[in-house]
C-alpha cells in the first residue's frame, strides 16, 4: 500500500533539442542558490535549470561535461549520469559503472531479439567519476576558490584502469563484490551498478543498485586525493589499508536508487535493483556520515512512493525544503507517464513531504 504525501508538481522545462532525454532522467540535485542540475543516463551532458518560482523551473543550460573532463571515449558515448552532489564549490557526478545489454527490439525477429540479448558490452564513459568548479551557478575547468583566492579549484577525475576505474579495480577481489565486476555481470540483472552520490566533506558515499546480496543493498565509502593535474586517486581509508569501506543497508531487498544527505543522515530512495515495476521507497540512515564498516544497518522508512506500468520509474532524488518551505524530497522520473509530458520541453516531478 502506497502512503505518500505528495504535496505538489513541479513543472521542469528544457529547450526542445532535449525533448527525447526528459524521458530518461537519472539524476537530480538542487544547489544552494535554487539551481536544478539534472543528468540523464543517455548523454554526456550536465542540465542546468533555474527556479522561477516554487512549481517551475526553466531557463535551461546545458553544459558538455567534455568541456571540463577528458573523456575515455567520445562524447557521443552516454556517461550514464546517476549521481549528482555538491560540496564545497565543486559539482561532483558519477556514472553507473556498469556493463549493459543489448535490449530486444519490437521490430526484430525473435532470432534477432535473442542473438542481441547475448551481447553484453561495457563502455569507458559509464566509468567517470568527477569533480567540476561550480561557482554562482556556472560551471568552470579551473578558477580560484571565490572564499580563498590563493586555492584553485579544479577539475578532475578519478584515474582510469583497464577495468574502468581506480575503484572497480579494487573491488575486483572484494569477497562480496568482487565476482559481480570481474563476471561483467550488467547492471539490469543484478550486476554492479551505481545509482547514487553523496558526500560529507571528504567523505564519498556511492549507492548502489546492484549488486543486492539475500536482500541487502551496499553503500560504498571512499576518499580521495589528488594525484596529477586533472587526476584524482583513492585514498587508503581502513586499518587494513584498504581503499574502500562497504555499508550493508536494509532496503526490504530494494536496491539503491540515489542518495541524499541532510545533516549527519543519509535519505536513500530505493527501488528493484532489476527491470521491472516494484515498491520504492524512502528511507532515513541516521548518523550515516559516522557508520562503522561492514556493519548491517536497518535505516527507517520514510515514504512509500507511488510507481507506474512500464513507467514513472523514481531514479533522482534531491532534498527540497529550500524551496518547499517543508521537510520534502523533489523525485525525477525515467521513463515518466505520458500525462508527464507537458509540451516539446517540459515533465512533470513530484514533491514528497517528509514524515
Amino acid at each position: 500500500m502506497v502512503n505518500a504525501n505528495l504535496i505538489q508538481q513541479v513543472t521542469l522545462i528544457f529547450a526542445d533539442s532535449f525533448q527525447t532525454h526528459r524521458e530518461d532522467l537519472s539524476a537530480v540535485l538542487i544547489t544552494p542558490e535554487k539551481h536544478l542540475w539534472l543528468g540523464s543516463d543517455e548523454t554526456s551532458t550536465i542540465e542546468r535549470l533555474s527556479v522561477v518560482d516554487g512549481d517551475k523551473f526553466n531557463e535551461h543550460q546545458q553544459f558538455r561535461v567534455a568541456e571540463f573532463i577528458d573523456l575515455p571515449a567520445p562524447e557521443t558515448e552516454e556517461i550514464d549520469i546517476e549521481g549528482l552532489t555538491y560540496s564545497d564549490y565543486y559539482l561532483w557526478l558519477i556514472g553507473s559503472h556498469s556493463y549493459k545489454r543489448k535490449n530486444t527490439q519490437p521490430d526484430n525477429t525473435d532470432k534477432k531479439n535473442i542473438s542481441r540479448l547475448a551481447k553484453v558490452e561495457s563502455e569507458a564513459n559509464r566509468y567517470i567519476l568527477g569533480r567540476i568548479p561550480l561557482v554562482d551557478g556556472q560551471l568552470f575547468k579551473s578558477c580560484p576558490h571565490p572564499q580563498n583566492s590563493s586555492k584553485q579549484l579544479t577539475a578532475a577525475k578519478l584515474e582510469l584502469t583497464k577495468q574502468g576505474n581506480l575503484l572497480m579495480s579494487a573491488l575486483a577481489d572484494d569477497a562480496h563484490l568482487g565476482f559481480f565486476v570481474k563476471a561483467a555481470i550488467p547492471g539490469k540483472d543484478n550486476g554492479f551498478d551505481i545509482e547514487g552520490l553523496a558526500i560529507d566533506k571528504n567523505r564519498i558515499f556511492i549507492g548502489l543498485r546492484g549488486p543486492v546480496l539475500r536482500g541487502w543493498a551496499i553503500i560504498l565509502e571512499i576518499e580521495l586525493e589528488n594525484s596529477q593535474p586533472g587526476f584524482l586517486k583513492l585514498r587508503k581509508i581502513t586499518e587494513d589499508k584498504k581503499s574502500y569501506k562497504k555499508h550493508f543497508i536494509w532496503l526490504n531487498g530494494l536496491g539503491i536508487r540515489d542518495l541524499c544527505l541532510t545533516g549527519e543522515d543519509l535519505l536513500i530512495l530505493a527501488g528493484p535493483t532489476m527491470d521491472l515495476d516494484g515498491p520504492v521507497q524512502v528511507y532515513r540512515l541516521k548518523n550515516a556520515v559516522n557508520l562503522r564498516e561492514n556493519t548491517l544497518n536497518y535505516p527507517d522508512l520514510l515514504e512509500s512512493l507511488p510507481y507506474g506500468d512500464r513507467c514513472d520509474h523514481a531514479e533522482g532524488m534531491t532534498f527540497f525544503q529550500n524551496v518547499s518551505g517543508v521537510p520534502s524530497v523533489l523525485i525525477v522520473y525515467d521513463s515518466p507517464a505520458q500525462h508527464r509530458l507537458i509540451g516539446d520541453g517540459g515533465v512533470l516531478a513530484d514533491v514528497f513531504q517528509l514524515s
